[in-house]
Order: structure tokens, then sequence, then C-alpha cells
């Protein structure tokens, strides 16, 4: 729909007497980093629809000009769109709801502006809508050599803070709005909750008389799902009621790893020293069977469809396959991985299972239809680093390993192979969990 010619002439002249037209070039000029070429375009487009015609006067300054969307007044917008909306009407200060640990340097003393003439606000909220950056998310790492808990920001690569934990942390867990972590306190008889946000520990969860918790899963319902090895068990608690505690035993030795199925009603327990996995109905809260599978298992994965499941032996340097449908569980594939297959992931996609050994620093990469191994990544490339922990992107684009003899987290790109960076975390950082 075209303009009215008298409504084009009030904007064509309030854009040159508040000086919008330089704004625009300002930030024409400045805008080549990230998602820059687009900023660029529209700045030119904004500023050709309102530069007038050659044979028009120019209308004279005004005394006080308005505000200009220059680089200054980008800077605060790209910031964010809740910042720019809770600061419309406030006198110059700090912008607010920032971490200062994470607040670039250039924002801590840049004063907040009143907002600009409602013109010239539907030109910021172009440029709002533009450049605002997706929030970053945060690793989290359990550090098992120093008792704590790291929060890495992934768009910088450094440490945000650590904070205390129980003796021994190892696995992690996320509730399912992604603002808490649960924390095992594998030496002790305890799991840690914590909010990501403050980095700080909310409350401690006694399992007393269940210990060495290990295998973590939180699950949609709000309960938390944990292997206690020492008490031969698998043990529950109930988040929505109180912190309630119910134990299911497994009755073998080393119960140390656990899937459940996405319905919340089975659970796998990998029994180390058993050379066993129990399969335990939650719903019941009682064991139905035990499986057969030999050697060492430890390391443990289920397909999201809950048909298959993955189970890697350390003795024997293989990752065995299963089908939980049938009662016969002999394994449906046998696949030699590089030595020590001592944790598993699968991919988001589905597509790949993707085993963590320890011995040759690498990863083994199976194809999870044809069940056959497909390549080899190197990554730690020796047993020194103690690779151990594995963990995919939610987008399934990077694995992030934790190599706990070198106090890092590698992070790889999974189609390249491509060690990207080693983040830097605690002694000994093990378990890992990547909140949004």
């Amino acid at each position: 729909m075209k303009r009215p010619p008298r409504a084009l002439g009030v904007l064509r002249a309030f854009a040159s007497e508040s000086g919008a037209i330089g704004g625009w070039a300002s930030v024409a000029k400045r805008g080549r980093g990230h998602d820059g070429g687009e900023i660029a375009k529209r700045a030119n487009i904004m500023r050709a629809f309102i530069r007038p015609p050659a044979n028009t006067p120019r209308a004279p300054a005004p005394s006080v000009h308005a505000p200009r969307i220059g680089p200054e007044s980008f800077d605060i917008v790209a910031g964010g769109r809740k910042q720019r909306e809770q600061e419309e009407n406030a006198v110059p200060l700090s912008p607010a709801g920032l971490d200062d640990d994470r607040m670039p340097s250039h924002f801590k003393d840049i004063p907040m502006k009143r907002p600009a003439p409602a013109a010239l606000l539907v030109t910021a909220a172009l440029l709002v809508t533009t450049a605002t950056p997706a929030a970053a998310e945060t690793l989290l790492v359990g550090n098992k050599g120093e008792d704590s808990l790291s929060f890495i920001d992934l768009a910088t690569g450094k440490e945000l803070g650590r904070a205390a934990t129980g003796r021994m942390p190892h696995e992690i867990a996320l509730s399912p709005d992604g603002r808490q972590a649960a924390v095992v306190a594998y030496g002790g008889a305890s799991i840690d909750i914590f909010d990501i946000a403050a980095r700080t520990r909310l409350r401690t969860i006694d399992l007393s008389p269940n210990a060495g918790p290990h295998g973590l899963v939180w699950l949609a319902d709000g309960r938390l799902i944990a292997t206690t090895e020492r008490s031969r068990s698998l043990t529950i608690v109930d988040t929505r009621k109180s912190d309630a505690v119910s134990t299911i035993p497994t009755a073998q030795e080393a119960t140390h790893m656990v899937v459940v199925s996405r319905d919340g009603r089975r659970a796998y327990t990998a029994n180390m020293r058993s050379g066993t996995v129990s399969v335990l109905d939650l719903e019941a809260g009682r064991k139905l069977r035990d499986i057969a599978v030999g050697g060492e298992p430890e390391a443990i994965a289920l397909s999201a469809d809950g048909k298959i499941l993955w189970v890697g032996d350390n003795k024997g340097a293989r990752v065995q396959a299963f089908s939980t449908s049938v009662d016969v569980h002999d394994p449906i594939a046998v696949v030699a991985t590089g030595g020590r297959p001592i944790r598993l992931a699968i991919s988001p996609d589905g597509k790949w299972v993707v085993s963590s050994d320890l011995e040759t620093g690498g990863l083994s990469v199976i194809d999870a239809r044809t069940r056959r191994k497909v390549r080899d990544i190197r990554v730690s490339g020796n047993a020194e680093a103690q690779q151990v922990t594995i963990l995919f992107s939610a987008d399934g684009a990077r694995l992030y390993v934790a190599e706990t003899g070198r106090n890092q987290v590698a992070e790889v790109d999974f189609a390249s192979g491509k060690v990207l960076r080693r983040l830097e975390a605690g002694k000994a950082g093990d378990g890992l969990a990547v909140a949004p």
C-alpha cells in the first residue's frame, strides 16, 4: 500500500531534522560483523526510502536534536530486546538484567538513553530483530578431583564460575525446564540441586541409607533416577513430593550407569562386576529380570523409541546391541571398538551411536541402522588423557568430550572429526551437561 504524499513528506522532514539519515549511515558503515551484511542492507533501504528529493528544501535544524541512532545506541540495542524494553523510561544507568561476569566491558559504562520518538523506534525495532544474539549455552562439568561444578560459557569458552558440590561429583542431569542441574556425590550419599543461572546450590537431597550415587536421569515428570552403587540399588527421588526417596534393589554388583525409556516406565542399569543389565519397572517399583551381557558393562544407551539397548563392554572392547522387545536376550549385533568403550552417546537424530574409547583417546562412530562401525575420530590420542564422558550438542553438530586427565573438555565437530577447541575445567572434570 502506498504512503500518502503528505505523510511521506512529514516523515522525510522529521528524519532530516532528527539526524536519522546520518544515524542510519553510521549503522550501515558499521554493520559488517555477525549478521552485519543484513543490517547494512536494511539501513541502506531505509536511508533511500526517507531521503528527500533533490529539489526539496532542507528544513532548518532545530536547536535541540532528537536522539540519533548511531553507533553508541546501536551497541545498546544489540545488547538485547528485553533490556531496551525494561529501560524505555529510565534515566541513565548501567544495563539491567545482565550478569556482570558475562557483560562485555563496553556495556558497563554506557548510559541508557531515553527512547527516540515513535518513528525512530520503528527503525530501532528493525535493528533489534536483526541483531539480537541468541542466549549462550552453558556447559556444566563435574570436577570429581576437587568437589566442584564448573559453569562454562560456550559462546566465549570462558569459565563463569565454580560451585562447591558433595564428595566426588560425577554424573549430571538437567531439570525438564533446563534451569536446574542435579549432581551426584559419588563419594557420599547425596544429590545436589543447582540453580544454573545463579550458579548456586539450592539444596542437598540425602539418599541414605543408599550410598554411592552415580548414573543419573531427571525425568520429564520431575522424578530423579539414580544408581546407588554401594547399595546395589536404584534410587528414585520424587521432586514433586518434597524429595521423597524410594528404592528398587538390583542385587547386582557395581550398579553404575542407568538409562530410562522415554515414557518413564522402564529403567536399565549396567552392573559392572556382575556382567549384567537389570531391567526395572519404575511404575511397579520392582526389578523384572537381569540380562547376562558378559564382560564388564559400564556404558549404556537406549534408542529414542526404546527398542534397542546399546551396552559397552570394558573388558571386550566391544559394544553390543540388544532388542528390548523380546525375552531372549542374545545380542543382535556386536561391534568392535578402539578399546574400552567407557561411555556411549546417541546423536539427537538417532542415526549414530558413539563410544568414548578410554585406552585410545578416540571415538568410535557406529551406524545405528546397520549396526556397523563406520569411522574413528581421534580426540585425546592416548590413555593418559583419561577420556571418559561424551555428550552431543542439542543440534548434533558437536560432541563434548571430558579429558579428565587434562582437566579439559574437548569440543569436536562431529561431521569433520576436528577438535575445535579445548575448554578449561576443574581437576578431573568428568560429568557433563549443556544447559540452554
